[in-house]
Formats: C-alpha cells, sequence, structure tokens
C-alpha cells in the first residue's frame, strides 16, 4: 500500500476509496490522477475550510444552503459516487434480479400514474428506499429526460471473472458463451445484452480496454437484461478465449469472410461466439484464435449487418439448435401426388 495515502483520512466525510471514486467519476480521470488529486487535497486538511471547499469545486457540485465561512456538511445524495439506472423496465427488472444493487429510487412528483405506483410499490416490498423528486433533479441525474420519470442509484457491480464462467453448468447442459471484442457503441452492447439474455447464454465476456462500459444507457437499452445476465471482465481476450479452449469449449468467431454459413454450424455443444467491432470486426490475434469463423450469407449490396443485428441472428439460431438437438439434416421435399381426375374425360 502506498504510505502517502493513508486510509483513515477523510475529506469531506468520504474515506479514501470513496473520495477516489467520486473524483473519477466526476471527471472520467485514471485512478493514478485521481490519487494525485486525493493526495493535493489531503495536504491542505490543517486548513479544514480550504480542503473543504477545494474539494466541493472538483468533485461536487455547489451546495447552496453553505457558505464559506460556515460550510454545511454534504448530504448524501450530492457525495455518493453511484451508477443510476432509469427506465420503468430496467428499474422493475433490477428490482426483480434481487442482487442488492439497488440503494434507493427516486420517483417524480409530476408523474402520478398507475405504473409508477405499481413500479415504487414493488420497491418497496423489496426492502428498497423510495423518495420523491422533481422532474428536473432525476433529469440532471439520469442526463437525460428520457428517464420516464424514474431513476435508480445503484451500488458498484461486481462482475465475474472467467473462472466462475467456466464452472461445469448444474444441470449438465452443454453451455453458450458470448464474447464481445471491442464494442464501443453502449446501444449495441446493450442490445447485444437484452438479445444474449434473451436466447439463454450462460455468460458473457467482456475486455476492460477497448469496450463500452455498462452505462444507464447500456442498460436503458438492454431493458434490464443487464441485472440478469452473467458478466465477466478480462484483462486480456485473447487469453480468455485460450483459456475457454483449454477447457473443451470451442472458440467460434463471426466474420465476412469466414467459411462456412453459420447455419451449417453445430452449435450443440459447449462453445463461446465471439463477435467484432463496429465496422472493423473481429482483431486479427482474436481471429487467429477462433476455432472456426463462420459467415452470415448476404443477398443484397451491403456485405454485413450490424454487431447487434448480426449476434441476435446467430444467437437466436444456436438457441433453435440447441433446443431441437444439433443440426438438421435438410431432406428433400416430398414428390407432389397425381390429384385423382374428375368430370367428363376422366379415365
Amino acid at each position: 500500500m502506498d504510505a502517502r495515502f493513508p486510509q483513515k483520512v477523510s475529506v469531506a466525510g468520504l474515506d479514501r476509496e470513496k473520495s477516489l471514486s467520486l473524483l473519477q467519476t466526476t471527471h472520467r480521470i485514471s485512478l493514478e490522477n485521481a490519487r494525485h488529486q486525493w493526495f493535493f487535497i489531503v495536504r491542505l486538511l490543517g486548513r479544514p475550510i480550504r480542503a473543504y471547499c477545494l474539494f466541493k469545486t472538483m468533485a461536487c457540485r455547489p451546495d447552496p444552503r453553505g457558505s464559506a465561512s460556515h460550510p454545511r456538511s454534504p448530504t448524501p445524495a450530492i457525495l455518493e459516487v453511484m451508477d443510476v439506472l432509469y427506465g420503468l423496465h430496467p428499474v422493475e427488472e433490477a428490482i426483480r434480479a434481487g442482487n442488492g444493487r439497488i440503494d434507493r429510487i427516486s420517483i417524480s412528483r409530476e408523474r402520478k400514474d398507475a405504473k409508477l405506483a405499481a413500479l415504487a410499490s414493488l420497491a418497496r416490498s423489496a426492502g428498497v428506499r423510495v423518495s420523491s423528486e422533481a422532474r428536473d433533479q432525476l433529469t440532471r441525474a439520469a442526463k437525460t429526460e428520457m428517464h420516464q420519470g424514474v431513476v435508480a442509484y445503484l451500488r458498484e457491480r461486481a462482475f465475474l471473472s472467467i473462472e466462475d464462467l467456466l464452472a461445469p453448468a448444474a444441470d449438465g447442459h452443454t453451455r453458450f458463451f458470448l464474447a464481445l471484442d471491442g464494442v464501443e457503441d453502449p446501444h449495441n452492447l446493450g442490445a447485444l445484452l437484452r438479445t444474449a439474455d434473451g436466447a439463454g447464454v450462460d455468460g458473457v465476456l467482456l475486455p476492460e480496454r477497448r469496450s463500452a462500459p455498462i452505462t444507464a444507457v447500456a442498460a436503458k437499452t438492454s431493458a434490464g437484461a443487464t441485472e440478469h445476465i452473467r458478466i465477466a471482465r478480462v484483462t486480456n481476450l485473447v487469453r480468455s478465449l485460450e483459456q475457454m479452449k483449454k477447457n473443451n469449449i470451442w472458440v467460434v468467431g463471426l466474420d465476412e469472410r469466414g467459411i462456412p454459413d453459420y447455419t451449417d454450424f453445430n452449435f450443440d455443444t459447449d462453445c463461446v461466439l465471439v463477435l467484432g467491432r463496429e465496422g472493423a470486426g473481429l482483431h486479427d490475434l482474436v481471429k487467429k484464435t477462433c476455432d472456426h469463423l463462420l459467415r452470415i450469407p448476404m443477398a443484397g449490396k451491403v456485405s454485413s449487418l450490424n454487431v447487434s443485428v448480426a449476434g441476435a441472428v446467430v444467437m437466436y439460431e444456436a438457441m433453435r439448435q440447441r433446443n431441437a438437438g444439433g443440426v438438421q439434416t435438410k431432406t428433400p421435399p416430398a414428390p407432389p401426388v397425381a390429384k385423382k381426375r374428375k368430370g367428363l374425360g376422366s379415365i
């Protein structure tokens, strides 16, 4: 542990880890830069008012009820570092998931309807705190007006490891995973996670770098699937795929120049489907790691589909095969049966 950053020192009522997290989230800076800023604040703690005002300037919005001469302790709503989730369906799914990630939800005072009342009742029955806020306050928290009158504040997400995903299935069924190689659009990420949940994917691999984070936008697009699907964050995707191969899991990539067609591959086995980034597809090293490269045949002028659409096509083909027991042999149609002639001139 770095001796320059003592654990017991707090800034404006926050301990070291929460202070670092707040600086990172607010300014979107690296952990190392957050440490330098935090250490600079700690050095001023001999003058509490100056340290307090500096911390407020760097990390928080001003509190109109305080002043430099008589600073008021910040409220938890100002200083707590939490992800937000907005929208009726995503918040409802997060409550039903029952994973304890929701700290509280805020609903709009201006909107009064049965759907919002039912959601508030569901939250209270699950032991989640419910408060009423002005719609403008919810818009500031969600950073969009498309929150539908409800915002949930989430605790930090605990991602799984690759070892968690590789654990044998309890019922012994063949496993089907999804790996995303550099998908950076949160809308595409949310759509893929929604499809993965619907197609029965056993887990998703996301690289720590060159990948969209699971933000409120991704969660809204996924319609709450982010709270149900098992997600592992991996440092090196190629190394994780190699580890899956050692556990007898086929690595199958999707590429417009691949062979064979996706419908000719037998998905009724342990396998992981790897999808590449928008526009450029799979990285070369990831492509070389794949056991098979499949393609989606295209009949028009465009050479490929959007990654979320292509992923949905293949994932549901995999689900169809797994439910039917593998690739079904195509049998030629039976010859037409000659109909008996009736009427004049019949023999």
